[in-house]
This record gives C-alpha cells, sequence and structure tokens, in this order.
C-alpha cells in the first residue's frame, strides 16, 4: 500500500493512497502528485534508507512525501 502525503500547517495531509495493481487508485495518485508538482511542490520518497526527489510517482514507494522547496539566501 502507497501513500502521498503533503507536509503543511497542520503537520500532513494525505493526498491519495493505492495499492500496487490498482489501476484506478494508482491513476488518482498520479494525478495528485502532478497537481502538487505544478504547484511549485517537491516530491521525496525512501530509497534504500535515505530520501530521494522523484519526479514520478514511484508506486513502490510506501510514502511519498511533498513539501516546498527550502527557502535559503
Amino acid at each position: 500500500m502507497g501513500r502521498l502525503i503533503r507536509l503543511d500547517r497542520s503537520g500532513h495531509t494525505t493526498l491519495a493512497e493505492w495499492a500496487v495493481g490498482d489501476e484506478a487508485a494508482e491513476a488518482k495518485a498520479r494525478a495528485a502528485f502532478e497537481e502538487e508538482l505544478d504547484g511549485g511542490l517537491i516530491g521525496s520518497a525512501s530509497r534504500d534508507g535515505a530520501a530521494e526527489v522523484v519526479r514520478e510517482l514511484p508506486l513502490d514507494a510506501e510514502l511519498v512525501v511533498m513539501r516546498r522547496p527550502i527557502a535559503g539566501g
């Protein structure tokens, strides 16, 4: 089971959940992921114990986190 969340002021908001092979849920998750990317958020998924920025929704990931870019100067 995969889950797509957005970090926000409430802590986090679940955007989508899917099971591999559930085409309707996968399509909904992909659309939600793309919408968040279009809104300027960055996606991260855990890969081999380290977080990795992702540009496409990894359907095999248990958790994908959308967040705002880190501001700096």
